[in-house]
């Protein structure tokens, strides 16, 4: 299972590709933003996503001038607002470059054509599709085309629509993930229906899958590593309580650390499928485990019987299970009480 992010590949078959979903949580500031690459490079985070909008192309004159009266406007009309919240070319070079210089992946989710040509200028590797354009044949086909790694939001959508998004960007581009999501901000626990993962599996069993996950905390994105997930893509700020839709549900730092932290750990909890005494069970259980012992102090030649036998801490003698192996037997010295019974003390 290798991902393809221009040069780069990832082996994902025991570990997973974690992206930090910026988005608009830098409020529009260029030095919130770095802080938020830094913060999501020091979590472990494998790339940072931002989201990409020409808005008077996106929104109908309508929606653009749409009164927007919200405690997380940034203008008084949403289109004012949406723009307020967009870097320019020089910006994203910027954020490229430094991302870069921190090794850490770059790219965004493009909404229109315009923001498509605007990423292909910057020199994203790789292109997010949300969910809304599930069902945006020409947006795919035009992102397909420039042969990028696309990873596909399934929010919204049914079966039907994947299959035919997927049959579409496949024409042009066989690099696609697919992640499974569920378009509502936060996710209740009650949407997040990660058993569709069963589903993707059967029905796209050569393709990557993914969690686009909008749940209100770190419990999901471990159970969908369990049913075949291996990208994980997470909404991520310095401060939930920031100004902005998407601060509330958002992990900090530390939050999104420990995530990552629970989803690398996965393979090794897994582990063994061979069950046997461990290394770092040997002592523990030789203090814990019981061995047989004699309950009186035994003379030589007596024919042991099973009043005779007591079963205590440590371990290291006879087994508890091993008693008939020394019934009936007679002992060829003295033996003291509570001293841990052998085979070789019997005739």
């Amino acid at each position: 299972m290798i991902l393809k992010i221009g040069k780069k590949k990832f082996n994902l078959k025991n570990k997973p590709f974690v992206i930090a979903e910026i988005g608009h949580n830098h409020k529009g500031s260029l030095k919130i933003a770095k802080d938020l690459i830094k913060a999501a490079k020091d979590a472990g985070a494998d790339a940072v996503k931002f989201q990409k909008r020409n808005n008077k192309e996106l929104y109908t004159k309508k929606m653009f001038d749409q009164p927007y009266d919200h405690p997380n406007s940034y203008g008084a009309t949403y289109g004012i607002h949406r723009e307020a919240l967009e870097f320019n070319k020089k910006q994203y070079k910027n954020l490229k470059k430094y991302s870069e210089k921190l090794k850490i992946i770059f790219f965004a989710t493009p909404f229109d054509f315009s923001s498509v040509n605007f990423l292909e200028d910057v020199g994203v590797p790789c292109y997010k599709m949300a969910s809304a354009d599930l069902t945006n044949i020409p947006l795919q086909k035009y992102i397909a085309k420039t042969k990028k790694m696309i990873f596909l939001s399934t929010g919204g959508g049914n079966f039907a629509d994947i299959q035919r998004a997927y049959k579409n960007i496949r024409k042009y581009n066989k690099n696609l993930a697919i992640l499974h999501c569920t378009a509502s901000y936060p996710a209740d626990v009650n949407d997040m229906n990660l058993n569709i993962l069963n589903q993707l599996n059967k029905l796209f069993p050569k393709t990557i899958l993914g969690l686009s996950d909008h749940e209100n905390g770190i419990d999901a994105a471990p159970l969908a590593y369990m049913m075949g997930a291996r990208i994980f893509e997470k909404h991520f700020t310095l401060n939930r309580a920031w100004k902005g839709t998407d601060q509330s549900f958002s992990l900090e730092p530390q939050g999104l650390k420990k995530l990552i932290r629970n989803l690398k750990r996965i393979p090794f909890i897994l582990g063994s499928n061979n069950k046997k005494l461990l290394n770092s069970e040997k002592l523990p259980i030789r203090k814990m485990a019981k061995s047989i012992v004699a309950v009186n102090n035994l003379k030589k030649g007596y024919k042991i019987k099973y009043k005779d036998l007591a079963f205590k801490s440590p371990g290291g003698g006879l087994k508890p299970y091993q008693y008939n192996l020394i019934l009936n037997r007679k002992i060829k010295k003295n033996i003291h009480k509570d001293e841990q019974l052998n085979i070789k003390m019997f005739e």
